[in-house]
């Protein structure tokens, strides 16, 4: 008896040796507890400037840091040197000048239908911002525009060197339109429009403008550098005919192919690329 006492005494198990270290228990329930430090809410309408900058993908942090130190950055037409300096997101940050942006760059092109007014203001009933919504979360505007009964093309982005390059008056891109007349087009009214001719004293001229082959005369192709269709209404009421359907069917080499009316889509590279060099 004594000896199978004995043999069971060997057999207990001691405190197994892991959970101890130094004396401290690390036993769940004996763990030290952390402090929680509550940290400053952070405003979802402000970000570093050098975070501002870098987003808009002009350069990185740092080389915005060393941008910012020399003075080559203006917030709201002031200049900023000092580091970690918080901007505003409707802030007007610039750039060595240009005016830059902290979102994504985004290129959207509608094939505009009927009945949509080309303005981004608010209580002008349907407008083409409702018809690209959901295209982006970037705050994209129309370039130029279309005229409520006007259809087409309408390019849209947030890239102010995009929209500079369409509303240059010496260079501009180029818009080719179809243009539906209530009447025939007689070939010297045609002509003088390509020829150039004046309006209230002011010189009005177009790319080109030419009949439509295999279609009645008063069905015309016209290109044009002007951003706006208000001209294009002008010069042939000049003329005295009325436009019955206006369509932009390309924008520099941009055109309809694979977009419904009433339809948008995202440019590609090589799209953006391509309007970048005109």
């Amino acid at each position: 008896m004594a000896k199978q006492r004995e043999n069971k005494s060997k057999g207990k198990t001691s405190p197994k040796k892991d959970h101890f270290k130094g004396g401290k228990s690390y036993a769940k329930g004996n763990a030290p507890v952390k402090k929680n430090n509550p940290k400053q809410a952070s405003n979802p309408n402000e970000m570093r400037l050098n975070k501002y900058i870098a987003n808009s993908g002009i350069c990185s942090r740092r080389d915005a840091d060393m941008h910012i130190s020399i003075g080559g950055v203006t917030v709201n037409g002031k200049i900023v040197t000092e580091m970690g300096y918080k901007v505003k997101l409707d802030d007007e940050v610039r750039f060595d000048g240009a005016r830059i942006t902290p979102e994504k760059k985004a290129y959207v092109l509608l094939n505009k239908p009927k009945g949509f007014a080309t303005t981004t203001s608010e209580g002008k009933g349907r407008t083409v911002m409702d018809l690209v919504s959901n295209a982006t979360n970037s705050r994209i505007r129309p370039i130029g525009r279309l005229g409520r009964n006007s259809m087409g093309l309408l390019l849209f982005t947030n890239d102010d060197t995009i929209h500079a390059k369409f509303t240059n008056s010496k260079h501009g891109v180029s818009r080719l339109f179809q243009v539906e007349l209530d009447k025939n087009l007689k070939y010297e009214d045609l002509k003088q429009i390509k020829e150039g001719f004046k309006i209230a004293g002011k010189a009005v001229t177009v790319e080109d403008i030419s009949y439509i082959d295999g279609a009645p005369k008063k069905e015309i192709g016209l290109k044009i550098k002007n951003t706006g269709n208000t001209i294009i209404r002008t010069i042939f009421e000049h003329f005295k005919y009325d436009i019955i359907k206006l369509d932009c069917v390309m924008i520099a080499e941009l055109t309809k192919k694979d977009i419904p009316r009433g339809h948008w889509k995202h440019l590609t590279e090589l799209e953006i690329s391509t309007l970048k060099m005109l």
